[in-house]
């Protein structure tokens, strides 16, 4: 049996592990957390296959997580380097479980394994990720067969050939395209994928480099977009893309450099799935913006609206055998793709929009992006739940609002809305807002925040 560890709840998170190396996250842990994944998933006798993003902790961590998968019978495919959506395509590929190494956005100092079952199907606290907690903590039953093997296997052109399978830009306009990959898994993804298409690539930051020495490779943050915007004015291009730091979010500013938002792209991918599979329910979390919803009605589509998480869209996209879903994090999903999340396929449907047209996509922003929105905002607050409640009782005793609480609280009105969530592992609530126009929205934003932060 291996040795039994203290406390893992602070690193094994509703979705993934995350933690500070060594301190949190150490080889010890990797393999305790390798032999409790091969047993909680079956796979003795089978394979796992393991990838890792640039980080300098990733190899030594791989590693341990191998020898511990080994330990208890299961061969391991090890990939490499790889962005978490190519980790996602091998498990679905291979029909093999797998474990990305990786923590996103996060500083230099953290790391962390994204799970996942045979097909890329999602393990968090609620499917497996509990279970492989306790097993590690517990100590995981020594293997009575012979170890697995360990093999190395690239699969980035077969990733690649894959995704420019799905979205066929060949014959498309030719275009300039600025990719920011923040020194993350971009650098090494964007070169294959994009190799024979009708595209003038200018990159930045395509160094692989964990200590990320240029900016937070965090696209959701308007202070990391400011190199992409500069460049893309610089070289007249006709778009720009920022990937984060294991490449499996995508965002998209246009050719004036302004940002393309997620709800944006998530209803153009929408409008493009539902003409090759009309009918079909897109699936869209409740802080994507009310334009999601209107445009899937307007192409006969079914929207269904879920929690925010990767894990709640899966879920739901399993049930519904929706054709896609997206989210407002720039968190992208697709029935062709595993019902995995991947930028990368995002990205190529935006590039196949403006290659098939003549319209810059500036121009396409009143389309998909018809309401003012506040972004996410994040208030320290003493007490999530009185917050929260204070902010209901302002607004309960006016006419035509109501409430939901499918993932925190949600207030709409006849032309607007908000909702309030509460971090699970920080002193926060978070605050989104949208309205019919930018005076309104601010004008509701202030007034919820001024609520928010009195009660701290």
């Amino acid at each position: 049996m291996s040795a039994p560890l203290p406390d893992l709840s602070p690193i094994v998170k509703a979705y993934d592990v995350r933690g500070v190396v060594p301190d949190e996250l150490d080889a010890e842990v990797a393999r305790a957390l390798g032999a409790a994944f091969v047993a909680v998933v079956g796979a003795a006798g089978s394979a796992v296959v393991i990838g890792h993003d640039m980080r300098p902790s990733s190899p030594e961590l791989v590693a341990a997580f191998a020898d511990g998968a080994t330990g208890q019978g299961a061969d391991v495919v090890d990939i490499g380097l790889a962005s978490t959506d190519q980790l996602y395509f091998a498990s679905g590929h291979l029909d093999l479980p797998g474990a990305m190494f990786t923590a996103s956005h996060n500083p230099a100092r953290y790391n962390g394994i994204k799970l996942c079952r045979a097909g890329a199907s999602p393990v968090g606290q609620d499917s497996g990720l509990s279970e492989i907690r306790d097993l590690a903590e517990r100590g995981v039953p020594e293997h009575q067969g012979p170890r697995g093997t360990v093999e190395r296997r690239d699969l980035l052109s077969a990733y690649a050939g894959y995704l420019r399978g799905l979205v066929d830009l060949r014959g498309n306009r030719p275009l300039t395209v600025v990719v920011d990959a923040g020194n993350g898994m971009g650098g090494h993804t964007v070169p294959t994928v994009f190799e024979g298409l009708p595209l003038r690539v200018v990159p930045l930051f395509f160094e692989l480099d964990g200590t990320f020495p240029n900016h937070e490779a965090n696209p959701l943050d308007p202070a990391n977009l400011v190199d992409l915007q500069a460049a893309v004015l610089e070289h007249g291009a006709d778009l720009g893309l920022a990937f984060d730091g294991d490449a499996d979010r995508c965002f998209v500013v246009d050719e004036k450099g302004a940002p393309f938002s997620p709800s944006a792209v998530t209803g153009l991918i929408a409008e493009r799935e539902l003409a090759r599979h009309p009918g079909s329910v897109v699936i869209h979390n409740l802080i994507t913006s009310l334009a999601v919803p209107e445009i899937v009605r307007e192409n006969g589509g079914i929207p269904v609206r879920t929690r925010v998480g990767h894990s709640f869209i899966k879920q739901e996209m399993a049930r519904t055998g929706a054709v896609f879903g997206g989210e407002h994090s720039a968190h992208y999903y697709f029935r062709d793709f595993w019902r995995a999340d991947t930028g990368m396929l995002a990205a190529l449907h935006v590039l196949a929009v403006l290659g098939e047209g003549d319209q810059p996509l500036s121009s396409l922003a009143a389309r998909y992006e018809r309401y003012a929105a506040s972004g996410e905002i994040n208030s320290t607050v003493a007490d999530q739940a009185a917050s929260t409640a204070a902010v209901r009782e302002v607004f309960a005793a006016r006419d035509g609002v109501t409430f939901d609480e499918l993932d925190g609280m949600t207030v709409s009105g006849a032309d607007w809305w908000f909702n309030l969530r509460g971090s699970n592992t920080e002193p926060l609530l978070r605050l989104n807002v949208e309205a019919p126009d930018e005076p309104s929205m601010v004008a509701l934003r202030d007034e919820v925040l001024a609520v928010v932060r009195k009660e701290h």
